[in-house]
């Protein structure tokens, strides 16, 4: 078919120069002698050029049949050397995850007493489970890894464990699995917008973060067969059977935590809030004691029912206007729920290991038994070994710490 179209093509385009040279001839003798002349060389090499083009057809015509569609060479020849150089094109792979590498943790297993997971439902609303929730992100990320490792590596059915993890960044599903490979999670992704605009100045920046503020909205983030959950800082580890703190009983109460009544309870709010009695008035009938929210059991169908995250909400949207307290997250649920907590043991929240807000100075444990160690305050421990200035109680801390250093 090729051979004919170019044969097709040589003899239509012979029969044009055939045309004009008949058309030149009969002109020939109003032109002189030299435009003749001109014309007739200009025929020759017309003809001799045509039927050079029609004898490379002929040869070549094989060769055609087996070249691509012209569809084909745009897309796959000519694209490839008409691609824009690299530096034009590709938009930065860098991801601050990449700076961040883990070693995986060893392997885990129920020990023979523990109830097995029920096989007919194996998902997140297993009756069986213990639900676990932690924030992740990069800030805090070694922390975060650290504290499951310790709660796996001290549970007697650790395989009876859910991890809920509140990411604002969803690749971080992927470096928790490498790290974790048996572990039974799942992540959920927290939009910081809903939070932004209620969030308040502190007196730390860190404090500020909106996945700081999270944890009020694990009854929505959560499903709803998901009954209890507990919530847990990023900043601790687990050295007891996280089960016990699971089984603790709530009674009537919406949240458990350890309770420190003996902390001024005043200085977390302003001499504002305190002379204001709309204010003040919401503690009125309750005998509030200071509790840390880094620390708690939660009684999600409860909270469901009442309405909880939109009393922290209205809080937060007061506290825009008429500055009732300097810190972030806590007091907000300090006003919602302190006098109105299922008290636990102070083993459960041996907190203050990072110092306070501004110092990050070193603090020992306060008396009694341990169950969690909690660096709560500016200093965190892994910036503290990194920088070869730990405190006592950091060394505690750092046989969970899964972090692979570069050197």
């Amino acid at each position: 078919a090729d051979l004919k179209g170019a044969l097709s093509f040589f003899l239509s385009s012979l029969s044009v120069i055939l045309a004009d040279r008949f058309y030149f001839k009969s002109k020939k003798k109003r032109r002189g002698s030299r435009g003749i002349n001109g014309i007739k060389m200009l025929w020759v090499m017309q003809f001799s050029g045509f039927f050079s083009a029609a004898m490379l057809l002929i040869v070549l015509s094989p060769s055609f049949q087996s070249f691509p569609p012209a569809e084909a060479i745009r897309s796959s020849h000519l694209h490839a050397y008409l691609r824009l150089p690299s530096y034009q094109v590709s938009s930065s792979t860098y991801s601050p995850l990449d700076r961040f590498s883990f070693r995986k943790a060893s392997e885990f297993g129920n020990a023979d007493k523990c109830r097995s997971t029920d096989h007919k439902n194996t998902g997140v609303c297993d009756p069986s489970l213990v639900h676990v929730a932690i924030t992740l992100d990069v800030e805090y990320l070694r922390g975060s890894i650290a504290a499951v490792h310790s709660i796996l590596q001290h549970s007697l059915c650790p395989e009876n464990v859910f991890f809920h993890f509140l990411v604002s960044d969803t690749d971080l599903e992927t470096l928790v699995r490498s790290t974790f490979p048996q572990l039974k999670f799942k992540a959920y992704y927290f939009d910081p917008a809903i939070v932004r605009n209620l969030i308040s100045s502190s007196v730390r920046q860190a404090l500020e973060q909106p996945l700081n503020y999270a944890r009020n909205y694990l009854a929505d983030l959560l499903e709803p067969c998901v009954r209890r959950v507990i919530y847990l800082d990023s900043d601790l580890v687990v050295v007891d059977d996280i089960a016990k703190l699971w089984s603790t009983n709530l009674g009537s109460r919406t949240i458990g935590a350890p309770e420190y009544c003996h902390a001024n309870f005043t200085k977390y709010f302003t001499s504002g809030f305190w002379s204001a009695e709309r204010f003040s008035g919401t503690f009125k009938g309750r005998k509030p004691c200071y509790f840390n929210t880094g620390v708690m059991v939660i009684d999600l169908v409860k909270w469901r029912r009442v309405g909880y995250t939109k009393r922290i909400e209205r809080w937060m949207e007061i506290q825009k206007t008429d500055r009732i307290y300097e810190l972030g997250s806590l007091p907000p649920f300090l006003l919602v729920f302190a006098g109105r907590v299922a008290p636990i043991e102070h083993r459960w929240n041996q907190h203050g290991l990072g110092g306070d807000n501004v110092r990050g100075s070193c603090r020992g444990l306060h008396p009694g038994p341990v169950s969690l160690l909690h660096w709560s305050g500016s200093g965190k421990p892994w910036d503290r070994l990194d920088s070869r200035r730990p405190c006592p109680l950091d060394a505690l801390w750092a046989p969970y710490d899964l972090y692979r250093h570069s050197h």
